[in-house]
């Protein structure tokens, strides 16, 4: 079997030590060696240490190492849009398998290359995009095609976990935890896409396009980062037996119509120490499927890294590769469902609202009454604080996203509430 990589930085060059490492039980296991026909990188000249292949493998012309009719499996562990798509339905076109760990391409346009897929005849297998060396969607995809899944809730972006694990051990802020994650290694120099949640709202299309035989896009998926979640918070959330943790939620159920439809969302929640998610901390990632058969399943282990995310290519590896010398392709995209997707303002959860006020008298009565106004029922208040330093904490019962949105407009407007301090979904309770 003759393998294209395109890409070798981290994840790349771990894909390469394990090729060499692993070569023997790979040939075993697929029934045939693998061996690499090429190596696209942008420059040619940079340093890669010892890594144990051929410097005449390289080569800066990706698209035309995907097009040479002696290469079977593309590998890509580039990322980003394009030209990795350009790359990748060629190859597909050409009835070449794929192997790919770019959860943004799959987010943004995965259309495009199951289209391809179908149209070649070629397999395309993409384990690594979602939580690294976990066996995730493979699970969802072929396990579980019998069942029917009605929820997956994940905590599935390693850099936010360790940020709010971080703020939650130490009682720390949202800079200072990001600033030790950066210099450990578990936040890049620009973090934007782990902490404002783009990162999990692709993986978040890919795992309910999974779940629900839907086709399930990043614009399709309702986003909120970290950013905001302060040291008051974690404290509150400490106070009500919870943690905080950045969680990806889809799920399937009747609209407001009656409807079969899903909801795919993103966003900091508070959930009780007692749900199994509230302990996966560090840079872990886990997530937890709900099926009605199989009932409640849980994955957890390394969702990032060059090793554990080459662990997942190498499996892709030898399955397509497997299906090429059988002269056989895995089952076509699942999207027969088609089922319409709820707006965020549909959502139905709980929520934790901390409130600066006037300390006067009538206070928790006028708030009381924005809250009856719109229909949110409120489970617990807690008031402290005096003078400036006046606080109401709140907890509602069940609501829609909706009314909770209307209901926080209406406080910005009352001259006795100086701030919303904070709004969070409080999810995984009663």
């Amino acid at each position: 079997m003759r393998l294209a990589l395109l890409g070798c930085g981290t994840v790349g060059q771990e894909v390469v030590r394990l090729l060499h490492e692993q070569a023997t039980d790979l040939a075993a296991r697929i029934g045939a060696p693998v061996e690499l026909a090429g190596i696209a990188v942008r420059r040619l000249g940079r340093d890669r240490g010892d890594l144990p292949v051929d410097p005449a493998l390289f080569t800066t012309d990706a698209l035309g190492l995907v097009k040479r009719d002696d290469v079977d499996v593309v590998v890509e562990v580039v990322g980003g849009i394009e030209p990795a798509r350009t790359w990748l339905v060629e190859a597909l076109r050409a009835g070449k398998s794929v192997v790919t760990a770019n959860k943004a391409l799959l987010a943004e346009d995965g259309a495009a290359l199951h289209d391809a897929a179908a149209e070649g005849g070629a397999d395309l297998y993409y384990e690594a995009s979602v939580a690294g060396a976990i066996p995730l969607l493979r699970p969802l995809r072929e396990s579980l095609h019998g069942d029917t899944i009605t929820r997956v809730t994940g905590i599935v972006n390693g850099t936010t976990n360790f940020i709010l694990s971080a703020m939650d051990a130490t009682g720390a802020g949202f800079a200072e935890a990001l600033e030790e994650a950066t210099e450990l290694g578990y936040a890049e120099a620009d973090p934007t896409a782990d902490v404002e949640g783009f990162d999990a709202a692709a993986k978040a299309a890919i795992l309910a396009s999974l779940a629900f035989h839907t086709r399930v896009g990043a614009a399709d998926v309702y986003r909120e980062g970290i950013t905001e979640v302060t040291a008051a918070d974690m404290a509150s959330a400490k106070g009500m037996g919870c943690t905080i943790k950045l969680l990806c939620i889809a799920s399937r159920g009747p609209d407001s119509t009656g409807t079969e439809s899903i909801s795919v969302r993103v966003h900091p929640a508070m959930i009780p120490l007692s749900h199994p998610l509230a302990s996966v901390g560090d840079a872990f990632n886990a997530v937890f499927v709900e099926a009605e058969a199989a009932g409640q399943l849980m994955f957890y282990g390394r969702g990032a890294g060059g090793a554990p995310t080459a662990s997942a290519v190498l499996g892709d590896v030898v399955a397509v590769s497997r299906n090429r010398l059988a002269r056989v392709r895995q089952a076509s995209e699942s999207a027969y469902a088609d089922l319409p997707i709820r707006p965020m303002g549909e959502a139905v959860t709980r929520y934790h609202v901390s409130l600066d006020v006037a300390d006067r008298a009538g206070v928790l009565a006028a708030v009381a009454g924005v809250f009856a106004r719109h229909d949110v029922s409120i489970a617990t208040v807690r008031q402290s604080g005096r003078n400036d330093d006046a606080t109401l904490v709140i907890v509602t019962h069940m609501a829609p996203d909706a009314a909770l949105a209307a209901t926080v407009e209406e406080l910005r407007r009352l001259d006795i509430v100086r701030s919303i301090a904070s709004v969070l979904r409080v999810e995984g309770g009663s």
